[in-house]
């Protein structure tokens, strides 16, 4: 991985995504601690935390020096966003890089409420950037260039895999990946449950459910075989594998599982376009001043 100890990252917003990312980043040493920079609107408690946990610089919004920061992550609640862009459009230079995990929010809407030209992209990790395996999108704006896009691509491999996708399909994305986790945890939930009526302690069977999907997944990541390839290799005719999978399908297992994809990539499309609405363009602004 690539090392930029000339660049300087400054976080706006102090959630645990933004935790994640510099908890990523402090690990792999790809930017000196001190020169990354965490602020916030008024939780000085919070970035103290984040500072004496990391080794990085807790600033006050008012204090930041824009001038020395390459790279802006925009990693506030999406309802404040229209605020923050408020907040850097005099102080943010087109060559600077802001770079979003805010989910609902568009290159082409950043593009708007900023200067002409500027660098933007738009990213969406999911809840295992914690740790560090997390399944990111990005999707770089109009202005963008490549070795800014190599330069976020570096600092989200911090938190797990990159993938650089077209911005409209982010929807299915978040279907796949960014509500991905809580499928598996479902079906663990069911899973663990037949396991405890079976007579196995809890713990125990957690640790064997997830291994089971840890081991799928590897062989998923390190062979040829597709799912479907690999699926067959462990069904026997009249098998168990076979009992149970027939079982899903007599269940609707399969048809179930693209359902919750559809519907989660379909309220992503809703989400977006309510927060797109109440977020004024900057041309609507200046009609409602009027």
């Amino acid at each position: 991985m690539a090392c930029y100890t000339k660049k300087t990252i400054a976080f706006l917003g102090a959630g645990s995504m933004a935790e994640a990312m510099i908890s990523g980043l402090v690990k792999a040493g790809i930017v000196p601690a001190n020169q990354i920079i965490v602020t916030n609107r008024s939780n000085q408690d919070r970035l103290n935390e984040l500072e004496g946990i990391y080794g990085i610089r807790g600033v006050k919004r008012d204090d930041l020096l824009f001038e020395e920061v390459d790279v802006f992550i925009l990693a506030m609640k999406p309802k404040d966003v229209e605020r923050a862009l408020q907040s850097i459009y005099d102080d943010v230079k087109p060559d600077q890089l802001i770079l979003s995990v805010l989910a609902g929010i568009s290159t082409s809407y950043m593009e708007q409420n900023l200067r002409a030209g500027q660098q933007v992209i738009r990213v969406m990790p999911n809840t295992s950037s914690m740790i560090g395996e997390s399944a990111t999108a990005l999707s770089p704006g109009k202005q963008t260039t490549r070795n800014n896009v190599k330069l976020a691509t570096d600092i989200l491999r911090c938190i797990g895999e990159v993938y650089l996708i077209n911005e409209e399909k982010m929807d299915i994305f978040t279907g796949l990946a960014g509500s991905g986790p809580a499928y598996f945890y479902y079906l663990m939930e069911h899973m663990e449950k037949e396991g405890q009526k079976a007579g196995l302690d809890t713990e125990t069977t957690r640790q064997i459910i997830a291994q089971t999907i840890v081991g799928a997944a590897k062989m998923i990541q390190e062979q040829d075989e597709t799912p479907t390839e690999l699926r067959e290799n462990v069904t026997s005719p009249n098998g168990t594998t076979a009992a149970g999978l027939d079982a899903l399908d007599n269940f609707g297992g399969g048809e179930a599982i693209s359902q919750a994809v559809k519907h989660a990539s379909k309220r992503s499309q809703e989400i977006s376009s309510q927060l797109q609405k109440t977020l004024l363009k900057p041309e609507e602004k200046k009609l409602k001043a009027i």
